[in-house]
C-alpha cells in the first residue's frame, strides 16, 4: 500500500494475500496509513468514512496526530476505537460524540483508580510495621 502512487483509489483486491472474499481499504494522512481489511459486504466508500472520522476524532484528542502519538498512546487510540466500533459494528460515526464518550470513559477510569488508591488495603502498602 505505501509503494502506491497517490493518484490511484484505495482500495485494493488480492485474493492471494486475505482470499477472494476480501479487500483492502487504505487512506494515507500525512505520514501514517490507516488500513483495513474486511469482506466485500461491506461499502468501500462507507469504510473510507470511517477512517476519516477516526482520524478527525484523533487529530482532536492528540492535537495533530502523529505515529509518535498512536505508539505512546496505544490504549487511547484503541479505546476511542472501541467508542466507534464493537463487535465489528459502527456505533458512532460523530467525531465530537466519540470524543464526548472517550472522555466520560477516563474520568470514569480514574475515578476508579482513585478509590482504588485509597481502599483500606491500599493504606497500608508500604508502611513501615510499628515497633515498640
Amino acid at each position: 500500500v505505501s509503494k502506491r502512487l497517490d493518484d490511484l483509489c484505495n482500495f485494493v483486491e488480492d485474493g492471494s494475500l486475505f482470499g477472494d472474499d476480501t479487500h483492502v481499504i487504505y487512506r494515507h494522512f500525512a505520514t501514517l496509513y490507516f488500513i483495513v481489511v474486511c469482506d466485500k459486504a461491506e461499502s468501500e466508500l462507507g469504510i473510507l468514512d470511517l477512517i476519516q472520522v477516526y482520524v478527525e476524532t484523533l487529530d482532536k484528542s492528540f492535537e495533530n496526530v502523529c505515529e509518535l502519538d498512536i505508539i505512546f498512546n496505544q490504549q487511547k487510540a484503541g479505546l476511542i476505537l472501541d467508542q466507534m466500533i464493537t463487535g465489528g459494528l459502527v456505533l458512532e460515526t460523530n467525531s465530537q460524540e466519540i470524543e464526548k464518550r472517550y472522555k466520560e470513559l477516563e474520568k470514569s477510569m480514574k475515578q476508579q483508580d482513585r478509590e482504588a488508591s485509597n481502599s483500606p488495603a491500599n493504606m497500608y502498602k508500604g508502611a513501615s510495621p510499628r515497633t515498640f
